[in-house]
């Protein structure tokens, strides 16, 4: 995984976002926009909305560069 900052997400990526209590959480991103994200926890509570400005820093899972040595 890599941390990244401010890089444009689309539909169907998987990220690592802190909640306001601290806690890390994996979401899947359902739909992307360029003002908003619908994201989904997948742990059975509904999606939530999240103002791109508001998502300041989160971690992307890049299958690509975690699977590229194999």
């Amino acid at each position: 995984m890599t941390t990244m900052l401010m890089e444009q997400l689309k539909t169907g990526d998987v990220i690592e976002i802190k909640t306001p209590d601290n806690d890390v959480i994996t979401v899947l991103v359902l739909l992307a926009t360029d003002d908003a994200l619908v994201l989904d926890p997948c742990n059975d509570q509904t999606p939530f909305v999240v103002n791109t400005e508001e998502l300041v820093e989160y971690r992307k899972f890049d299958a690509e560069s975690m699977f590229a040595d194999a």
